[in-house]
């Protein structure tokens, strides 16, 4: 009996110094997280998630299940947790994760979030839904770097506690993908997609017309894909993406609340259109494929009526699958178009766009036509002229300098991908930039956000993409995101250098800049 009671202590008491464990002292405010908060208050201790937490949701905002369904989903595969989501009356009498939609935090726009962590929950509220899918991204950056493996891993899994205010400063953050060049499949396509919502990009722009191919499936025009479809740089074999296959890519972004905006290039880099249908070329003759990589001979016919049914015919086909607002026409290098054909081409498919219910986006060349206010120019070359074209007509600008934000630029004369027409871009360059002060006479008032576009010339795996894409990406989202006065190449690369780990548990082939003080 006495012994019976003895065991009976020790168990409680084995339970009890279980269940009032002490919490680790952490500084939120020495995490390295990317990119940097708005703003930041460290309480000095932490939130240890275990198998027994659950993710809270309030009953009436069942709409939130999916976001958090994302994040117990990610956290499972390195923690082993299968961790519940539960929608309930009162979240924040819970123990947990509390994910909320806070109609009151309109001061923090569609994509800010409040994250407060304490020692006995981790709370994060938004707005609207984006803001917490943001949110989480920052929840998933407090982690240990190991969360990000595929395979199981070591805990513990603590939180430093503190509260985060955090929104950005321009709503327009994207990545550009070529899939022409080279063509890269549905799966690279998602890869590529939940990289940059690692870091909080918000637009993926899809590049799926140019001279060596045509990548996206329009039914009335099936010659496009059947014979320009079937080569890329080089020669090898290409491909295209059904319509089904376009909505699975435009429905996984969303999921990760990221519009995807393609791009059919026009009326230059069309020699895989004028190779596939022989009336769209002013002497009636089809072209040949094209699998070099020069620029600015090819064109679609601008006094032609079979050339406006047929965009017509793409552009209602695409637009009719892409819940985004824009059509990127792109407009850029149509040296074989005469001026005034261009400028008219340019209007005229600007209607086009519009009369199915999209705003046009081109390459800042589209400048040269009567552009109306609700389109937007991207501004890319090293001549400024067409950007401040543009802003005199009330149009607003995406920042995407070559020689700061081309991913596909060559980091130095070493390096084994990419190209360096534009110059050299390290991790410094990338980086050290702001979007306000990059063109004289464009302010922050003209610009809408970034882009950071990767051609692919010379890129022809994910791995050969990663490794232009990183490190400079996480930059790129910093720029468009965070708005510090004291915003600095030498601070900044510290925190860069503190992703190593979480680079390599991502299975990333990143570039290992020795500009980088790279530490796990």
């Amino acid at each position: 009996m006495n012994r019976l009671f003895n065991l009976s202590q020790v168990l409680l008491f084995a339970v009890l110094l279980f269940s009032c464990k002490t919490p680790t002292p952490k500084d939120l405010s020495k995490e390295n997280l990317i990119p940097k908060p708005a703003s930041l208050v460290a309480t000095g201790s932490s939130f240890e998630w275990t198998e027994k937490t659950n993710i809270y949701v309030s009953v009436g905002q069942e709409e939130l299940k999916a976001i958090a369904k994302y994040l117990a989903d990610f956290i499972a595969p390195a923690t082993g947790f299968n961790t519940e989501v539960n929608a309930v009356k009162n979240p924040n009498s819970k123990k947990g994760i509390v994910l909320l939609l806070n109609r009151e935090l309109t001061a923090l726009g569609d994509e800010g979030y409040q994250l407060n962590i304490t020692e006995k929950r981790v709370v994060l509220e938004a707005y609207q839904l984006a803001g917490l899918f943001r949110g989480l991204q920052t929840i998933r950056q407090l982690f240990p770097a190991r969360i990000e493996s595929k395979d199981l891993q070591a805990g513990p899994w603590e939180l430093a506690s503190g509260t985060i205010e955090d929104k950005p400063e321009y709503g327009y953050r994207g990545a550009m993908l070529d899939v022409v060049r080279h063509f890269f499949d549905v799966a690279d396509v998602k890869r590529f997609i939940d990289l940059i919502a690692a870091y909080k990009m918000n637009v993926l722009h899809l590049h799926l017309t140019d001279d060596q191919g045509w990548r996206i499936e329009i039914k009335a025009w099936p010659n496009l894909t059947k014979h320009g479809g079937s080569t890329q740089v080089d020669g090898g074999k290409a491909g295209f993406y059904t319509q089904a296959e376009y909505s699975e890519i435009v429905k996984y972004a969303l999921e990760r609340y990221i519009t995807v905006i393609p791009e059919i290039d026009m009326p230059g880099h069309t020699n895989a259109a004028l190779a596939s249908y022989a009336e769209l070329n002013a002497d009636g003759k089809a072209r040949d494929l094209y699998t070099g990589t020069d620029v600015g001979f090819s064109t679609l016919d601008a006094n032609k009526e079979i050339t406006y049914k047929f965009i017509d015919d793409v552009i209602g086909e695409l637009a009719a699958i892409t819940p985004g607002e824009y059509i990127h026409i792109g407009g850029d290098e149509s040296n074989a178009t005469k001026r005034k054909d261009y400028i008219s081409f340019v209007n005229r498919v600007q209607d086009i766009v519009n009369a199915h219910g999209k705003k046009m986006m081109g390459w800042a060349d589209i400048s040269a036509a009567n552009l109306k206010d609700n389109t937007i120019a991207q501004f890319w070359h090293t001549r400024t002229k067409t950007a401040l074209d543009a802003v005199k007509q009330n149009v607003k600008i995406i920042m995407s300098p070559a020689k700061r934000a081309y991913m596909d630029i060559q980091y130095d004369s070493l390096c084994h991908l990419g190209l360096h027409w534009a110059g050299y871009t390290e991790v410094d360059d990338a980086y050290d930039w702001t979007l306000e002060s990059n063109v004289k006479g464009i302010s922050k008032k003209d610009i809408i956000g970034i882009e950071a576009p990767l051609w692919t010339e010379t890129v022809e795996t994910i791995d050969d993409i990663e490794y232009l894409v990183f490190p400079r990406l996480p930059g790129y989202a910093e720029l468009a995101w965070s708005n510090h006065p004291d915003k600095s190449w030498v601070e900044y690369k510290i925190r860069l250098g503190k992703q190593k780990s979480r680079f390599e548990h991502m299975g990333i082939n990143y570039y290992p800049s020795a500009l980088v003080p790279w530490e796990d």
